[in-house]
């Protein structure tokens, strides 16, 4: 109890006397003619809320001001409490939310970093991998080594499939746009004079880009008709694939296709050259070549993975079928071993 009480006293010394709310109490104890003017700063800028406190709270700004000012740099949110527990003297403190309930912070637990891996352990790591893939070419199992070579294709197809999503080129809204209706004789006319005519547009392994869009519409300063070739057109239908893009993005009007993949272009009656000749929704000369060979490697590769399915079926064919002359053989051996016991 003399223990409760001598701390009740303290704190309210403490909180009437403005002198020792400072940092330099004992500075001005120790001398009392100190001259030079130093602003005392509050030692404890804290709200009281204790129960024990009420009859302080309205000396509160008196506590905090200084000039007439009331000091909100060292305020805080937190509260005080004088807690007696087991006959011990404690001071606490306590923060208090809007609402006014008291919680207790409690402390975030750290999230660990993964530790960079140094060159050896990378250089190791790779060993590892490289040493288990050589195992598995290396295999006597013809089985294990036909599922390597199978997983590995398989995981490039993905990357390739992946990388050419890049290079589709969302298509622009189609325009307003009424097609000429030609004649008989005016198709067999422009069909005979495009045929005449030595312009020509080459169509390579990039494919119709803005490139050759742009090429068609200066051959129509001059010519009414171009000839278009296509010249890697291996697939069944490609040229047909290509004339009606052409179309789509020159707003001409395909006149014939030829057998020998030559296409046949006429610019329209009321042909106007638009501002820019190269659409806005085709790839660019550089990114056609690397989408060229992405899909060149795309269909090898799909290309292997069927030849390496058929394979796998067959050697799994043929060890069905050992296994079965291995079972008859043995049931033939244990009925000849049967009759020659009997005799």
């Amino acid at each position: 109890m003399l223990a409760l009480g001598y701390a009740k006293g303290i704190a309210h010394r403490f909180l009437r006397n403005p002198k020792w709310t400072s940092g330099l109490f004992l500075h001005h104890n120790q001398f009392p003619n100190y001259s030079i003017y130093v602003k005392s700063k509050p030692f404890l800028q804290v709200p009281c809320k204790s129960a024990s406190f009420d009859v302080l709270q309205a000396q509160r700004r008196n506590l905090f001001a200084y000039d007439g000012l009331y000091s909100r740099r060292y305020s805080s949110n937190s509260t005080v409490e004088l807690r007696t527990d087991e006959n011990v003297v404690r001071f606490a403190f306590n923060n208090v939310t809007s609402s006014g309930n008291n919680v207790v912070p409690t402390r975030k637990e750290k999230k660990w970093k993964r530790a960079k891996m140094s060159r050896k352990a990378k250089v190791n790591e790779l060993r590892f991998y490289r040493l288990k893939a050589k195992k598995k070419m290396n295999s006597p199992n013809p089985e294990v080594r036909i599922r390597y070579k199978l997983e590995k294709a398989k995981r490039k197809e993905e990357w390739l499939i992946e990388k050419l999503r890049k290079y589709d080129v969302p298509k622009s809204p189609a325009e307003p746009y009424d097609p000429e209706s030609l004649t008989e004789e005016e198709q067999h006319y422009l069909k005979r004079t495009g045929e005449k005519r030595k312009n020509f547009v080459l169509v390579g392994r990039r494919g119709v880009f803005g490139g050759v869009v742009l090429n068609l519409h200066l051959h129509w300063k001059k010519h009414e008709t171009v000839k278009v070739i296509c010249k890697p057109c291996n697939k069944p239908g490609q040229v047909h694939e290509y004339a009606e893009e052409l179309a789509r993005l020159s707003k001409g009007i395909v006149i014939d296709v030829k057998p020998n993949n030559t296409i046949v272009l006429y610019r329209g009656k009321n042909y106007v050259r638009p501002e820019v000749m190269s659409p806005v929704d085709t790839l660019s000369k550089d990114k056609a070549l690397e989408k060229y060979r992405y899909e060149q490697s795309l269909e090898h590769t799909s290309e292997f993975i069927e030849k390496l399915e058929k394979e796998l079926e067959e050697y799994q064919k043929y060890v069905t079928r050992h296994k079965k002359k291995k079972d008859e053989e043995a049931e033939k051996k244990k009925e000849a071993d049967s009759k020659s016991k009997i005799v």
